[in-house]
């Protein structure tokens, strides 16, 4: 008992909720930055996140640099986040718009029916139709553009990422 024990290590410990789809990206880059997986939480999924779990050691050599390199890291998966959910944000906003114009339509429709006025009727359910099936393809164009938009934007974050993970496996070798 009162010998030292020279192979203690003492570890850190920290938790990550992501994307069950980005799971294998994180653990690939967080391996260079020290970080050792140790799996996900019991409660695996939930709304399509994991919680995964690393530890890596202490006195682990270059620490604040690898620290700075791991937040670079982070602030790219981020943004590469942001610009997948931007994918369909404007998307949706103009198909929800078209759709209620056409509800709106349909509604006044409804109503000139109901009043006799069946002209009128005619002339608003038409359009109001018309706007209750354009937005499922203006979604699919909308969505299709930004997609294309987006990509060399995404593919030089995951450039970026691929830089730092680098640097950091370098830090590691040393």
């Amino acid at each position: 008992m009162n010998e030292k024990n020279s192979s203690f290590i003492g570890f850190e410990y920290m938790e990550v909720p992501v994307k069950s789809s980005k799971e294998s990206l994180y653990v690939d880059s967080y391996r260079n930055f020290g970080w050792e997986y140790e799996g996900n939480t019991t409660q695996e999924v939930k709304d399509g996140n994991v919680t995964m779990k690393f530890k890596r050691d202490r006195k682990i050599r270059n620490k604040a640099e690898l620290s700075r390199l791991q937040r670079q890291f982070e602030a790219c998966a981020h943004e590469i986040e942001a610009l997948e959910k931007s994918e369909t944000t404007a998307a949706t906003i103009v198909s929800f718009s078209v759709g209620l114009v056409g509800t709106a339509l349909l509604g006044g429709a409804m109503f000139s029916y109901l009043a006799g006025m069946l002209p009128l009727m005619v002339v608003l359910a038409i359009p109001g139709f018309i706007g209750w099936i354009v937005p499922y393809f203006c979604y699919q164009k909308l969505k299709r553009n930004r997609r294309q938009q987006i990509a060399p934007l995404i593919e030089q974050k995951h450039d970026e990422i691929y830089e730092v993970c680098q640097r950091g496996c370098s830090l590691l070798t040393v």
